[in-house]
Order: C-alpha cells, then sequence, then structure tokens
C-alpha cells in the first residue's frame, strides 16, 4: 500500500489531507481493541466534501488512519495544546480518552511507523510544496481537517461549525485570514479564529509567510456534512452540497489572492 495520494494541480493551491484515511496493516489491526477498530477519529469523508471544488488544486492525502501514526502530529510527539487534552503522535487512547490498543505499539515499532508512513507523507507535501511556490512564487496550503462537534474530553460545549486556525496569525498572510473568516462569517455558520483549534502540526511547520508558504487549517464539525456523529458516520449529501457552497467561496478566493501575496 502506497502510504500517501498526491493529485497535482496547476494553481497556488494545495489541499492536505492527513486524516481522511482509513487503511491499516493487518499487525496494526490486530494490535487495536474493538473500540480502536471502529476508526471513530477519522476525518470522515472529507476527502469527498472538497473532491472537485477548486479546479487546479494539488491535494496530499495519507491513506493510512490516524491510529497507525498521526501526519499531522510532530515527528518529536511534543504536544500541540500543552495542558489540555490531545493525542499524540500514535495515539494511545481515541477522543474520548479510552484505550484504543490491545498492545500498545512500541518505541521500535513507532520509529518503523515514523519511517514507514509519517516521513513519505511529509515528503510527498513539502515537494508539492515547493513545487507550486516555484511555479507561482507562492504556495498556499489548507489544511482540510473535521472533528465531532461534542467531545467533553477535549473541549467544553459544542464545536462551531468552522474552526479556523493560523496559530494566532502566524502561518499565513493577514489578508488570507481575514478572508476566510469573513466568508465563513457571511455564510451565516457558527465560527471561530484559533480557538480550540489553532492549526496543527502541519500549519504551524509549513506556514511560513516570509517565504512564500501560507498555512491555514480549517476544522469542520462533522455535524457540518455528516447525517450521524456516531458509526456508521454517513455521509449527508444534502448537508454536504450546502457546506461546499461556502467551502467553494473559500479556496477560489484564496487562489485569487495569491498574485497579491507573492514573497
Amino acid at each position: 500500500m502506497t502510504p500517501v495520494e498526491v493529485a497535482q494541480g496547476d494553481g497556488p493551491v494545495i489541499l492536505g489531507l492527513p486524516h481522511t484515511g482509513t487503511w491499516l496493516p493487518e499487525d496494526i489491526r490486530a494490535a487495536l481493541n474493538d473500540r480502536g477498530r471502529v476508526l471513530a477519529d477519522t476525518d470522515w469523508h472529507i476527502h469527498r466534501l472538497y473532491d472537485g471544488l477548486l479546479p487546479g488544486a494539488t491535494t496530499v492525502r495519507a491513506v493510512f488512519h490516524r491510529y497507525v501514526i498521526d501526519a499531522n502530529r510532530g515527528p518529536d510527539d511534543a504536544s500541540l495544546y500543552p495542558g489540555q487534552n490531545t493525542t499524540g503522535l500514535v495515539p494511545l487512547t481515541d477522543f474520548d480518552g479510552q484505550p484504543i490498543w490491545d498492545l500498545e505499539p512500541t518505541a521500535l515499532q513507532i520509529a518503523d511507523r515514523k519511517a514507514r508512513f509519517h516521513a513519505p507523507y511529509h515528503a510527498a507535501l513539502a515537494a508539492e510544496i515547493e513545487r507550486v511556490r516555484a511555479r507561482h512564487g507562492v504556495a498556499i496550503l489548507y489544511d482540510c481537517h473535521s472533528i465531532r462537534s461534542n467531545i467533553p474530553f477535549l473541549f467544553d460545549g459544542v464545536l462551531p461549525d468552522f474552526n479556523i486556525g493560523t496559530n494566532n496569525g502566524t502561518t499565513c498572510e493577514p489578508r488570507l485570514e481575514a478572508e476566510v473568516l469573513r466568508i465563513c462569517a457571511a455564510s451565516g455558520r457558527s465560527h471561530v479564529l484559533n480557538g480550540r483549534f489553532k492549526g496543527g502540526w502541519t500549519t504551524r511547520h509549513y506556514g511560513q509567510p516570509g517565504q512564500g508558504v501560507h498555512a491555514i487549517q480549517m476544522e469542520l464539525a462533522q455535524a457540518t456534512h455528516l447525517a450521524s456523529e456516531v458509526p456508521p458516520f454517513a455521509y449527508d449529501e444534502a448537508k454536504a452540497d450546502a457546506l461546499r457552497v461556502t467551502l467553494t467561496a473559500i479556496l477560489q478566493r484564496l487562489a485569487a489572492l495569491a498574485p497579491e501575496i507573492r514573497a
């Protein structure tokens, strides 16, 4: 199994898809407990939700599941949100804080997963960023995510529909952040900028505006496009079609701004 799928486009926007994969090597699947095998923390159907929204966009998608290794965590496994509940590079619990393994991975197994899965994903993503920047003088990485809207272990209350992360404005040019926020507000849906989710390792690592690479994470509440946030996590066509209107506007605006923000 190839750990990463890349579809090259000729535009300035790159869609990162680190958490939509559901593939597990058999030895890893066998080590999970029954709860872990549900794969509840998948970014369900996000690749389908964004498919075709921006002709010319490049996509980089991890095929493996985040329980194999989390492509949106740093290889050093440093916490992205110190002092808050979260999950690590190779999660030992799910988002509800419940164990997911019958046999927890060893340090050697984690090192192997870094080499086989994490490193190839980021090598592919870095290569596409460089290719796009060389072509356009700028690259805009839009990292696509989703999560259940109610997870008491991770956050209080109900998550807004749109959760925009720029690590407090450090990962992109201010106009990009402002335009994404404006479009989300115009949709009439709930939204927040740099709330509980400020952008994961991908956004923080690659977002270097001074070097012509701008990164934004969009964490969608799954209630916006799923029929239910519990198994079988079915895709809701009507909900998704309505949401795709706003997502299209966001991506088109980002692409339109690219010539204006060249380094």
